[in-house]
């Protein structure tokens, strides 16, 4: 069997320790079973991904020593691959749109836009709307965003636990079973930006090849998710490897939205890349 992982980051701000970590160990995994090393970048959020973000990650994987195989394939040249898998969930009466804005969520899930502690919107299951509502929004021309419907997912694939996927990462591996109900009836795309990560990265996996997923525990339940979706559109299971994450010194993992300390200014501190990965292996 061949062996093809892939480290997709997102071009939405700089590269920090996580994404060394998760980087390294993909490629050295490749590397081990004398199998393939796809970098992808996934930048279909045209709001905050950036050329120079992009440009930085090359730069900063180069620093590290990894390579990859070229051309490197960037989602937002084949836009028409997602729309199209959204297409064919759309034809099998699995998506349903939602017009419902964050604000709408935070107060059904019983939170505030200012409260202190942060209420998950995700696990959202409230289904569409009545027909002449939403006929009524849409000739208001409302945003609104493409909804996975678990329950008509259910009633074309049957129980959902019986989907499942072999996991190599985390502490207990294994045969995982799927739990999409966590994460509720996931937004699947947008009408102003189209498909969004979770399902462009299941079509990407499948048309690239990629055999195994190796990438942070912190996405264990997006995996539920998309093998719903692998299951729907009759799309490949890749193994998955969900490693640990990496923590700071109070004990949070890096985040690019935390400002963790990025690649490139560690670069510049001058530390060479054998310190950095000798620490990140310690």
């Amino acid at each position: 069997m061949p062996f093809v992982t892939r480290f997709a980051p997102s071009p939405t701000g700089f590269l920090h320790r996580g994404h060394a970590f998760s980087a390294l160990t993909a490629w050295r995994a490749a590397k081990a079973a004398g199998g393939r090393f796809l970098l992808r970048i996934e930048d279909t959020d045209f709001t905050r991904c950036r050329p120079e973000y992009e440009a930085a990650i090359l730069e900063d994987l180069a620093w590290l020593g990894l390579d990859w195989e070229r051309p490197v394939r960037r989602q937002s040249e084949h836009l028409a691959d997602y729309q199209a898998a959204l297409d064919t969930l759309r034809d099998l009466g699995v998506l349903y749109r939602c017009f419902r804005t964050r604000k709408d969520l935070l107060a059904l899930a019983g939170g505030a836009p200012h409260a202190d502690d942060p209420v998950d919107t995700r696990a959202f299951t409230g289904g569409p709307i009545a027909p002449d509502e939403e006929e009524e929004r849409l000739s208001r021309g409302e945003a609104f965003a493409w909804r996975l419907s678990l329950a008509a997912a259910r009633d074309r694939l049957g129980d959902l636990k019986a989907l499942t996927w072999v996991e190599q990462g985390t502490d207990t591996p294994g045969l995982k079973v799927a739990v999409p109900e966590r994460l509720g009836d996931m937004v699947l795309g947008r009408k102003d930006i189209g498909a969004g990560y979770v399902i462009a990265s299941v079509v990407d996996d499948a048309l690239q090849g990629v055999t195994h997923v190796i990438r942070g525990e912190d996405l264990v339940e997006t995996t539920s998710i998309q093998r719903v979706l692998q299951a729907l559109l009759g799309l490949p299971t890749p193994v998955y490897c969900h490693h640990r994450l990496l923590l700071d010194a109070r004990g949070k993992r890096f985040a690019k939205r935390d400002r963790s300390e990025t690649l490139a200014a560690i670069r510049a501190s001058g530390l060479s890349a054998e310190a950095l990965i000798a620490e990140l292996e310690g």
